[in-house]
């Protein structure tokens, strides 16, 4: 069973994500557009699960499955769709998960609502705080209950991505 773990902000995620990003660009090549660092671990400062997420950005969605046994063979768990249309979602680790790699298309929409939503907890920090401790409030709640921790964080992010969704399209035009 894996445990909901919370902690703070680690300098390591960075470096592993760089670290990961090369090995990506290794198995897709030409295929990739770019790379980015998303998701808690990606915001300085915020609390955090320890799991590395990555959003490859390739031309082709439907060339990624082409590629899925080398990432079989680098360690990640093909997931397919995983509840979002036109993504190819991987995990790596098990129970002991380090990274989870969301993988899309150029032009989808899913990408401008990754960055958005880390771009604006890293331009409001009260916003940021209140996140990550609602975070670890629930991963002491709920340590061995994953559904249970996502439902209870749901409400507060669909608020800060409609809000940074909107400060995105001001602040990139």
């Amino acid at each position: 069973m894996r445990r909901v773990e919370v902690c703070a902000h680690n300098e390591e995620w960075s470096l592993m994500f760089l670290e990961e990003a090369e090995k990506l660009k290794l198995i897709f090549g030409d295929e990739i557009v770019d790379i980015h660092h998303i998701g808690s671990t990606s915001v300085p400062g915020l609390k955090a699960k320890p799991i590395v997420d990555m959003m490859p950005v390739v031309r082709n969605i439907a060339c990624v499955d082409t590629y899925t046994q080398e990432m079989q063979m680098n360690g990640y768990e093909p997931k397919g769709e995983n509840g979002i249309s036109g993504r190819r979602y991987f995990q790596k680790g098990g129970n002991n998960r380090s990274h989870h790699v969301h993988v899309y298309q150029n032009g989808s929409k899913e990408i401008k609502r990754h960055l958005a939503f880390r771009d604006y907890l890293q331009a409001h920090p009260d916003v940021k705080k209140s996140y990550g401790d609602l975070k670890e409030k629930l991963a002491q709640q709920f340590p061995y209950d994953i559904e249970s921790y996502i439902d209870g964080k749901e409400r507060l992010v669909k608020e800060i991505e409609e809000k940074a969704l909107n400060w995105y399209k001001e602040n990139n035009r």
